[in-house]
């Protein structure tokens, strides 16, 4: 990666540049990446911004926080550096991610430390960070990130998975109806420029301009949830990696992520509508085509479109699977209580 001292003024980018072997590699995330999600909340919970979305979601954290995950919290300021390894764009499970943090080489943290400690103002940099090294100390952060991500994350992951799935939705109707560049351009337009071969992203916080040349190992989109603005992971490995914010275009979906869920109507039982095996079959058909057209899932479940789209309504109704449009077409994905009702009881519903 190349670095460039900008005049004063300038505005400062960060340039990604393609080849046509970086195109055919460069894809979208499968599935949402914990740690990844955990270090934008972290850092989301510090500052006043959003705060028609987060308010109440920054009192009810910072009220059940305990020291451990106050200690980490000073690894993940606001603004500036924190450790890479924290917060690697990986997917898996919570648990298992902080567990490779926990099992984070000696060499690789020094090397970081070696790299970030002499270049930062020592306000900057929390002054336990010297002790990283010790595998005491760094059992004790990832105590603390697991509290930090209980408190923060679990109890909204199914709305989050349900964000990412419906943004993935939209990014590969894009790469189907526009190839690769139709998804760089579009994927987040207010935070990426797309001036081929280039991928441009204001680094609003920093003085330098720098050039990533991907080199053939393409590049990995990943949306998130918590995210305002373009992250760039440039030593990611197997390749660099961009998260974006998921859902900018469907700003309502961002607002309802971290907002308490009103209580089911008594006496209503939305599960109970799925007993029929028709229902069934169109949860099912979503399931396993997520971001299908109505038109799409009336032919994998064998229904006229008139019928599909009603039962995709009760569906949804349900909380089973969402629906956004793109364009003038209405794409369903299964929410995560879909999902989990066919994992568990997939065999009585088709049966």
């Amino acid at each position: 990666m190349r670095q460039r001292i900008t005049a004063p003024g300038e505005t400062m980018v960060f340039r990604i540049h393609f080849t046509a072997e970086d195109l055919a590699r460069t894809r979208v995330a499968d599935a949402p990446m914990p740690l990844v999600e955990l270090k934008a909340a972290a850092r989301a919970l510090q500052d006043r911004s959003q705060p028609a979305r987060l308010s109440s979601w920054r009192r009810h954290s910072l009220a059940q926080l305990s020291a451990g995950a106050r200690m980490a919290l000073d690894f993940i300021p606001s603004a500036g550096w924190s450790p890479t390894f924290i917060g690697a764009p990986k997917a898996g499970s919570p648990e298992e991610l902080i567990e490779q943090v926990r099992a984070t080489p000696t060499g690789q943290i020094r090397t970081a430390l070696t790299t970030i400690l002499p270049q930062n103002n020592p306000f900057t940099v929390p002054p336990l960070t010297r002790h990283l090294t010790d595998s005491a100390f760094l059992g004790d952060l990832c105590d603390g990130l697991s509290s930090l991500y209980e408190v923060l994350l679990a109890p909204y992951w199914s709305e989050i998975v349900d964000a990412f799935i419906t943004d993935r939705s939209v990014r590969m109707r894009q790469v189907l109806h526009g190839g690769v560049e139709q998804l760089l351009s579009q994927a987040n337009p207010q935070g990426m420029s797309w001036n081929a071969p280039v991928l441009e992203i204001p680094t609003p916080r920093d003085d330098n301009e720098y050039d990533l040349h991907l080199e053939g190992r393409g590049l990995l989109l990943i949306p998130s949830v918590m995210l305002m603005r373009p992250a760039i992971h440039y030593d990611a490995e197997p390749q660099p990696a961009v998260t974006y914010p998921a859902s900018y275009d469907q700003p309502l979906r961002r607002l309802a992520a971290f907002t308490p869920k009103a209580a089911p109507t008594p006496g209503t039982a939305p599960v109970a509508v799925l007993l029929g095996h028709t229902r069934a079959a169109v949860l099912t058909a979503i399931a396993e085509h997520p971001g299908c057209s109505t038109k799409e899932l009336a032919a994998f479940a064998g229904l006229a479109s008139s019928s599909a789209s009603e039962h995709a309504t009760v569906l949804r109704d349900a909380g089973l699977i969402t629906t956004i449009r793109h364009r003038n077409t209405a794409l369903h994905s299964p929410s995560q209580l879909g999902l989990n009702l066919l994992n568990h009881t997939s065999g009585r519903l088709l049966g």
